[in-house]
């Protein structure tokens, strides 16, 4: 992209961002212009379904089954940002159009509908997958078929990928910062591990017991327990729980099992003014199901919640609410995935093209500094620069950030000694 187009899409944009409204002449260039300026032969070479007029990409979430409850967040907040960029005159001129797949909280699904994505609809990018199980699923297939995944959902790190773009935060921007903090703030020495049964608790707690026994020697695990998805008894482990009497219970439950958990846990009697817990499983998203109520006073290792205060996000939240509703929420992937269509346009615009190999070459160093969490910046593993941020729930289903990270924390997937 020539300078002067490329400084007009930025005056444009940095007006327009997070407006839904119909965008402003560019500088005397229309959307049918600007394509005219990138012909499809140029910015096409590799066969993907973009037109002269229209660019096609795919969502991929769990629409059905138990990570609906996660995962619905995801597919609104990537079509508000999709429906917003369309409204500022597309990418590179081009209109976007969404293919939708739902995975169906089922792994071999997300495999097969990836595969459809890239091999039969051709399309540009994908906005996808909430659990590591699905990631791990479609990523061969994304590497085999040179395809591009954006991928909101925090995780556990141990991955690097020419064809990803992690819009969510790894384990040192999330657990080693939010163990540290429960150390140093609650003076939490023995810690209670609880997840889902698949790879990405299981890999969290690997690393959490690491930082917790051997790097940081914060203290010791006093017990760590697993359930299979959907799962929703968990009698047996609050009496494990009682007789272990933890300082500290670290919670990686998702999807519909949070339901279940949070209100068992104070059916039982173990409350917030009673026992601390920490999450990073558990937001706005999951507390419309839980109920406030249930887990009020406990608390959660984000990068962002509906709750910051800043410019960014009250427009964003605005937007959100405008769209889906005064009731709806907004939580930490939810966001994430909102980040995704507009790096994918900045990347696009950068390259100047819309094949997958130079977008991912001109990916690292892109900046968004209207995201509603803050500035980032993409890293060159393809990470994102973020802030760790602890959050309180409250009554109503929302979290008062009482801890914040100084300064952005630079992505380290491979973290040293945790391995």
């Amino acid at each position: 992209m020539n300078d002067p187009v490329r400084h007009a899409f930025e005056m444009l944009r940095r007006r327009r961002l997070l407006q839904g409204a119909a965008a402003l002449p560019l500088v005397g260039l229309s959307p049918r212009t600007l394509a005219q300026q990138f012909p499809t032969a140029k910015v096409n070479t590799t066969r993907l379904a973009v037109t002269d007029t229209e660019v096609t990409v795919g969502q991929l979430h769990s629409a059905t089954g138990t990570m609906a409850i996660s995962e619905t967040g995801s597919i609104q907040a990537e079509q508000l940002a999709i429906d917003q960029i369309n409204a500022a005159g597309g990418v590179l001129g081009r209109r976007i159009r969404v293919i939708k797949e739902d995975g169906a909280s089922d792994w071999p699904t997300f495999a097969e509908k990836s595969k459809k994505l890239l091999v039969n609809d051709r399309v540009a990018a994908v906005f996808g997958c909430w659990t590591s199980a699905s990631r791990k699923a479609v990523l061969p297939i994304f590497e085999k078929e040179n395809g591009m995944l954006y991928y909101p959902t925090f995780y556990e790190g141990l991955e690097q990928s020419k064809n990803v773009i992690y819009t969510g935060q790894e384990a040192t921007q999330q657990i080693l910062w939010g163990l540290d903090w429960a150390a140093q703030e609650k003076k939490a020495k023995t810690f209670f591990l609880i997840g889902s049964d698949y790879i990405w608790p299981r890999t969290s707690n690997k690393i959490a017991r690491a930082h917790i026994e051997r790097v940081a020697k914060l203290g010791r695990v006093v017990g760590e327990e697993y359930f299979p998805l959907g799962h929703t008894n968990f009698n047996s482990l609050i009496n494990k729980i009682k007789v272990a009497k933890p300082d500290c219970i670290y919670a990686i439950v998702v999807g519909g099992s949070n339901v279940a958990f949070y209100k068992q846990l104070k059916a039982a009697g173990i409350t917030s003014d009673r026992q601390f817990l920490l999450t990073i499983s558990v937001t706005e998203d999951e507390l419309l199901g839980i109920g406030g109520e249930n887990a009020a006073g406990f608390f959660a290792c984000m990068k962002y919640f509906q709750s910051l205060d800043n410019p960014n996000n009250k427009k964003f939240v605005e937007a959100f609410k405008a769209k889906y509703g005064p009731k709806s929420v907004i939580g930490d992937v939810t966001q994430a995935a909102y980040l995704g269509p507009w790096l994918w346009k900045f990347a696009v615009e950068k390259a100047g093209s819309f094949d997958v190999d130079k977008v991912a070459a001109a990916s690292p160093g892109i900046e968004f500094k209207e995201a509603p969490e803050g500035y980032v910046k993409i890293h060159e593993n393809h990470h994102l620069w973020s802030k760790a941020r602890i959050g309180q729930i409250l009554p109503d289903g929302q979290f008062k950030v009482v801890a914040e990270s100084p300064n952005l924390i630079e992505p380290n997937p491979f973290p040293k000694g945790y391995q």
